[in-house]
């Protein structure tokens, strides 16, 4: 899973404060239980060495309320000179965390792609439709998804009771309405679809209307089509509907865990382009050799079963080892030991590499952790022969 999105807003070689807390405030003392929640935040960060700006920045935009309503979570990085990200989490973390560090803390921010997934939605009629694009932007505190109206020039819709020669000429009028009309929607949303890009698109609406817009989509678009029924245009969307939608989106996002997972289990199995155990994915990190990191949710955090765990690194990201020596002999500078999950995920990210967080596999990751790689380390010219 991609993130690139999420750290290219970031600085990497900067002190940044990333914050990953519960920012639920349903009851009368919400606002005294994030206080409260923060004033635990602060003395952590106190603790790692921020600086009275960082902190006093923190504190003012963890105080400001999200206007979301049910459980949810926050994930803010700052530094010194202000709010560089501020992201609505879909559930509460199982552990409010802050992590002063060089650059942001990646898994954080993987956990965030995981769960965001970029759709666009079309409530369809037999005139055109509302379209609206929950793309990455629209989980930031404060934002929307954009919205558009799609209307087709046919205005001869409704059929009419009879019979005889006006009566069929009106059907079919009627019915060419119908399809022009589906024609234009279907056009502006295989338009929207190639300039930004989703994951899904979703239809609801009029039954005849959603189908004929199906039937005239590009294939593009129509391989991410899911149709979800019980949405209508203009009427908003109710709690039935939403809960469908939801229930779809996690469909997708299990899907594109099962992706990543399945190809490394391939590789594994072939024993060839993946590896598992924190000594042999630190090597390929080090070499650039990661396409997909694999972690398991206790890796992913918060907090990191590999908070605990001490990785030598030098002055640059990919020099990391489990060894001080290993380091002295790599780097220029000095060996220092930093967090296992900071400076695992800080190599992913320099080198592009994905992140795929895997739930109920306990016997799949040696040390929770594992990578599919983007070159076969058996052959040094870095070909891979075709399967």
């Amino acid at each position: 899973m991609h993130f690139q999105w999420l750290t290219e807003q970031l600085p990497s070689d900067e002190m940044l404060a990333t914050v990953v807390m519960d920012a639920s405030r349903d009851t009368e003392s919400g606002d005294r239980t994030v206080a409260a929640r923060w004033s635990e935040l602060r003395r952590s960060l106190d603790g790692q060495g921020i600086t009275p700006e960082m902190s006093a920045v923190l504190e003012e935009q963890v105080l400001q309320p999200t206007r979301a309503t049910g459980p949810h979570g926050r994930l803010i990085v700052a530094s010194d000179e202000g709010i560089l990200m501020d992201r609505l989490l879909l559930f509460p973390p199982r552990k409010d965390e802050a992590v002063l560090s060089t650059g942001p803390d990646v898994f954080a921010l993987a956990r965030e792609a995981d769960d965001t997934v970029r759709y666009l939605l079309a409530a369809i009629d037999r005139t055109g439709a509302d379209v609206t694009l929950y793309d990455s932007t629209s989980g930031a505190v404060g934002g929307s998804p954009v919205r558009e109206s799609v209307d087709g020039d046919h205005d001869v819709l409704n059929k009419i009771r009879g019979g005889g020669l006006s009566h069929k000429r009106i059907e079919s009028r009627v019915e060419d309405s119908w399809e022009r009309n589906a024609e234009t929607v279907a056009a502006d949303l295989d338009r929207i679809v190639s300039e930004r890009r989703p994951d899904l698109l979703v239809i609801t609406g009029d039954v005849r209307a959603v189908a004929l817009v199906h039937g005239a989509l590009g294939a593009a678009a129509k391989d991410l089509t899911e149709h979800v029924p019980g949405g209508a245009r203009h009427n908003g969307i109710n709690g039935a509907f939403e809960a469908k939608v939801d229930e779809v989106l996690e469909a997708f996002r299990v899907r594109r865990r099962a992706a990543s997972v399945d190809r490394f289990r391939q590789e594994l199995g072939r024993n060839a382009m993946a590896v598992t155990g924190i000594d042999r994915v630190i090597d390929a990190l080090r070499k650039a050799q990661v396409e997909e990191l694999l972690i398991t949710d206790e890796v992913a955090g918060p907090v990191s079963t590999l908070a605990d765990v001490m990785v030598w690194v030098g002055d640059k990201p990919l020099e990391l080892s489990m060894h001080r020596d290993e380091i002295r002999q790599l780097s220029s500078g000095d060996a220092r030991a930093r967090r296992g999950d900071i400076a695992l995920g800080t190599a992913a990210a320099q080198q592009d590499a994905g992140i795929t967080i895997v739930y109920g596999e306990d016997d799949l990751l040696t040390d929770g952790v594992g990578a599919v790689l983007r070159w076969d380390p058996a052959k040094p010219s870095g070909l891979v022969e075709p399967a």
